[in-house]
């Protein structure tokens, strides 16, 4: 593909150089459909990111599309703060008969502002606050958020230091397989909690990712999950699962703890919640917990009605048969990891090892530098991805749950093509 150089210059000269995203990929994109992005000059660009899973359901999805559109011409309330509106109903109702019904969820539902980490934070708050404590348990490579209370239990040491304070009352423990498998699940933690010398105050709640997304596709598998729940139980503590990316179908399951047959005590949800990606998150508890007083957590823009709007739409299209569309997204993860393995035997060399669940894949490379040179490269050949991992080592591939065999098809060549192109 040839590319002309684009014009940047009001976003270099005016954005702030806290821009990201848009340096590894230079040029300014126009409209996007399905799994496909074009930009200005007509380039045609195949989505493996998928707005770093807030588009689970491709862009501009036509049926949410149609739906938003009715709802804005009927003049329909846009922001409601938490007033009850209908739209807010119907999501809720909807919310309640296809999705915790069926799976036996008890929860109440939260609406605490319009990002993942408003919903971390709210999560942080209500644990501390039902268990009067102020520990949170984290792990390695966590990421759960930009915000000071999301920061304090998130691993990268980069995202951390943006804080510029010190962020306390979070404690690291090793995530599955940190240590190779040399010593038994959590056996650090418990000797911790069973030890008045320590030093660690027994924690309100633990906090984790099943899959770790910006941690570098870390899986955990769900024996070690199980036994979290069970250490969170014996001990008194909330089990948060931050399901915000890996959440909404990522890993074949609506939620991605299913797998592992646990009940989180709270899970927080957002990014491909409103299918369309307009910001919404949920905060989900158990309703004993419920013990908020009235505003004692509140947000201007918690009530994002459109996102109600397209979220209730999502769930009756993709959900109300919610195996069909998990026995899709696991079929097209074995497209993935064929194509993966296959590159694995390739460069063996090259490729520490590739990892995933469903549509949520990635592969490590043993020179730091080289996930981005492919990531670069992909770009340059019509393929958006990105890179993940605390020194970026791991190529992310996150493609929408509604991309099409033959797409995926399409973008596992090219990304085979800038392997090869970068070895």
């Amino acid at each position: 593909m040839t590319i002309t150089q684009p014009d940047l210059s009001v976003f270099e000269t005016l954005e702030s150089e806290v821009r990201s995203y848009c340096r590894g990929w230079p040029t300014v994109f126009d409209r996007a459909q399905g799994s496909r992005m074009y930009d200005e000059d007509g380039h045609t660009y195949l989505d493996f990111f998928a707005g770093a899973g807030s588009l689970n359901y491709g862009h501009n999805n036509p049926v949410l599309k149609r739906a938003l559109i009715d709802y804005i011409e009927r003049d329909g309330v846009t922001h409601g703060l938490d007033m009850s509106t209908s739209a807010k109903r119907n999501f809720l109702e909807t919310f309640q008969n296809v999705i915790l019904r069926p799976r036996d969820l008890p929860y109440k539902v939260m609406f605490p502002g319009p990002t993942g980490t408003n919903a971390v934070e709210s999560a942080l708050k209500l644990a501390r606050k039902v268990k009067g404590r102020e520990s949170i348990v984290s792990f390695t490579n966590a990421f759960h958020g930009m915000s000071l209370g999301s920061l304090a239990v998130t691993g990268n040491a980069f995202k951390r230091a943006g804080a510029g304070i010190p962020l306390v009352h979070g404690t690291p423990m090793p995530f599955d397989n940190y240590l190779d498998g040399r010593t038994p699940d959590f056996i650090w933690f418990e000797r911790l909690l069973e030890d008045s010398g320590s030093g660690l105050n027994t924690p309100a709640a633990v906090i984790v990712e099943t899959v770790q997304g910006e941690g570098g596709i870390n899986v955990a598998r769900a024996e070690w999950l199980r036994k979290l729940a069970d250490v969170c139980e014996r001990w008194d503590m909330l089990l948060i699962v931050d399901d915000i990316q890996m959440g909404c179908g990522r890993t074949g399951a609506f939620f991605s703890f299913e797998e592992a047959g646990i009940t989180p005590d709270i899970v927080t949800v957002s990014k491909s919640i409103s299918g369309y990606g307009l910001p919404m998150s949920l905060c989900l508890f158990k309703p004993e917990l419920d013990i908020w007083e009235p505003g004692e957590h509140n947000g201007t823009f918690r009530g994002n009605n459109p996102a109600f709007v397209t979220a209730a739409a999502a769930l009756e299209t993709y959900w109300t048969d919610g195996p069909a569309m998990e026995k899709q997204t696991l079929a097209r993860g074995e497209q993935i990891e064929e194509t993966l393995a296959a590159l694995r035997a390739e460069y063996s060399d090259d490729i520490v090892e590739y990892r995933g669940r469903g549509l949520v894949w990635g592969f490590e490379f043993r020179d730091k530098e080289r996930a981005n040179k492919v990531a670069r490269r992909a770009f340059e050949l019509g393929l958006l991805i990105e890179t993940s991992g605390p020194e970026g080592e791991v190529v992310k591939l996150l493609p929408a749950l509604t991309i099409t065999p033959e797409e995926l098809e399409e973008g596992l060549r090219t990304l085979t093509r800038a392997v090869r192109e970068t070895a």
